[in-house]
C-alpha cells in the first residue's frame, strides 16, 4: 500500500466519522466527503454556475463566510488568494467538518461558533462577505441582512437563497392607497413565503422568497445588486445607507 493510498483511506475514514455531510468536498485525489450526495457533486455544481462572476484574485482581501457549513466556499476563497478567511456557523458538527477539511487541504481558515445575529461581536468589516444558503433558515431574515450591513460588510457580498414562486419582477409603485390591493396578488410582487411546518424534511426551513422579494430585501437592507449570475445568486455592493426614508429597527450605528 502506498503512502498516498494509506492517507486517502485514513481521510476517508475520518470523513465518514464526521458525517453526514452537506458539502461534498474533494479532500484528497478521489476522496470526497459526500460522494453519494442527493444533489450530486454539491456545492461544486452550484459554484461552477457563478464562479466566474466572483473576483478571481482576492490577494490581500479578508473574507467572512456566514453559515459556512463544512467550508466549501471558504476553501474556494483561499484558492483565490484571500489573505484571511473566517467561517462562522452555529452547528459544531459543521465547524468540526470545516476544520477537518482545512487541515486535509492545508488551507489556513479560521472557524468560529457564531450566529449571524451576533456578527457585531466580530468588531471588523470584511472585504468580501459570503451569505449563502442561510436566509431561508432564519426566523428573522431581514434583521440578519441589516446586521450584516451595519457591522461586517465592507464592500462585496455574495448572496444566495432558495427561492420559490415567480421568477418575474413586477414594477412596484413608490406608495399605494390603503384600499388598493390588486398588486399583492401579482406573481412578480415581492413575496416571502412562510413555512410553518417542515419543508424537504428540514424544520429549519422558515422562508422561501420569490425573486422580487430577494432583490427588494437586499436593496432595503442597503445592498446594491451588481450582478445576478445564477438564478439564486447575487453579487452586491454595500451602499453607505439603506433605502432612504424607511426606518430600520433596531437603530443602526454610524456606518
Amino acid at each position: 500500500m502506498t503512502d498516498e493510498t494509506s492517507r486517502g483511506d485514513s481521510l476517508r475514514g475520518r470523513a465518514e466519522a464526521l458525517g453526514p455531510w452537506f458539502h461534498n468536498i474533494e479532500i484528497a485525489p478521489g476522496v470526497f466527503t459526500a460522494p453519494d450526495h442527493f444533489l450530486g457533486d454539491y456545492p461544486m455544481v452550484k459554484w461552477r454556475s457563478f464562479c466566474d462572476a466572483v473576483p478571481a484574485d482576492l490577494a490581500g482581501k479578508t473574507v467572512l463566510d456566514i453559515g459556512c457549513n463544512a467550508g466549501f466556499y471558504a476553501v474556494e476563497m483561499k484558492r483565490r488568494g484571500a489573505a484571511r478567511v473566517l467561517g462562522i456557523d452555529e452547528d459544531e458538527r459543521y465547524l468540526a467538518q470545516g476544520r477537518f477539511v482545512a487541515e486535509a487541504l492545508g488551507a489556513e481558515i479560521e472557524f468560529r461558533n457564531l450566529s449571524v445575529y451576533d456578527v457585531g461581536a466580530l468588531g471588523e468589516r470584511f472585504d468580501v462577505v459570503l451569505f449563502m444558503g442561510v436566509l431561508y433558515h432564519l426566523r428573522h431574515p431581514l434583521l440578519a441582512l441589516d446586521l450584516i450591513h451595519a457591522h461586517v460588510a465592507g464592500d462585496l457580498m455574495v448572496f444566495q437563497s432558495m427561492q420559490r414562486g415567480a421568477n418575474t419582477v413586477a414594477p412596484v409603485a413608490a406608495d399605494y392607497d390603503f384600499f388598493e390591493t390588486a398588486h399583492f396578488d401579482e406573481p412578480g410582487y415581492p413575496k416571502l413565503h412562510f413555512i410553518e411546518k417542515d419543508y424537504s424534511g428540514d424544520p429549519t426551513n422558515w422562508w422561501a422568497p420569490n425573486r422580487a422579494c430577494t432583490e427588494a430585501m437586499l436593496r432595503a437592507s442597503g445592498f446594491r445588486i451588481e450582478a445576478h449570475p445564477e438564478e439564486e445568486v447575487y453579487l452586491c455592493r454595500r451602499a453607505a445607507t439603506p433605502v432612504a426614508g424607511r426606518p430600520v429597527y433596531p437603530a443602526r450605528p454610524p456606518a
